[in-house]
């Protein structure tokens, strides 16, 4: 499993030559000029929630590629009335795609499309991939919930928004790691704009005080499972 940052909360994962996109919101970054969507390959576009900042590239994507959006059904009808297929899905379920299983796991944040149309109730998702597992928490405050993913699922690691004022701080991804019993942490949510900017050694230095990784990758910059 190869993930990339594209900046923000967006994110490109491959697993078995099958190509994900999470959240893209590339174009109107100015700190992710440095990446062309349209090189960007995708098989499945993952969208956890309607907020501007997580579609703004979802429709041009899916058009180019033929991606299916995976995201709750509020979000998946409304793509298909633009003429792109879609996979709903709602809190709690589960279903079996050719990468892995998803499960759509609960947030705590809002959700409304640019228009101010209702964007359904923003969600996660643990991907139970053929070796390894991850969990994308999307835009969300620290929450209980968290605590039932590690009945059911062992994470590798674990995908935290930490810019604060939106989402999680790094004080409460720190907490959020201890819930989902996984200390190995990947960092998002951070620095594209002044209310979520963060001390990068800071934050980095909270996780390692309890024996924790965070990493703050580059946007472009990868990791491998």
């Amino acid at each position: 499993m190869k993930i990339t940052f594209y900046g923000h909360a967006s994110l490109g994962i491959e697993v078995n030559d099958v190509h994900i996109l999470v959240d893209p919101f590339i174009t109107a970054n100015p700190k992710a000029s440095s990446i062309d969507i349209e090189t960007l390959k995708a098989d499945y576009i993952l969208v956890t929630h309607a907020h501007q900042d997580h579609i703004v590239d979802v429709e041009a994507i899916a058009k180019r590629t033929g991606a299916v959006v995976v995201s709750n059904f509020e979000i998946v009808s409304y793509y298909e009335k633009l003429g792109i297929e879609g996979h709903p899905m709602n809190h709690g379920g589960k279903w079996d795609f050719e990468f892995g299983t998803v499960k759509y796991v609960n947030a705590i944040h809002t959700s409304s499309f640019p228009d101010g149309s209702y964007g359904g109730e923003p969600g996660g998702f643990v991907i139970e991939g053929e070796r390894k597992n991850i969990y994308i928490a999307g835009d969300t405050a620290l929450t209980y919930d968290m605590k039932l993913i590690p009945l059911q699922t062992t994470l590798d690691l674990a995908i935290l928004p930490i810019g604060d004022n939106f989402t999680m701080g790094t004080e409460d991804a720190i907490l959020a790691s201890d819930f989902i019993q996984c200390d190995k942490v990947m960092g998002y949510h951070y620095d594209t704009f002044g209310y979520i900017e963060i001390d990068h050694e800071l934050a980095k230095r909270k996780f390692f005080e309890k024996n924790k990784d965070l990493m703050l990758l580059e946007i472009g910059e990868f990791i491998e499972l």
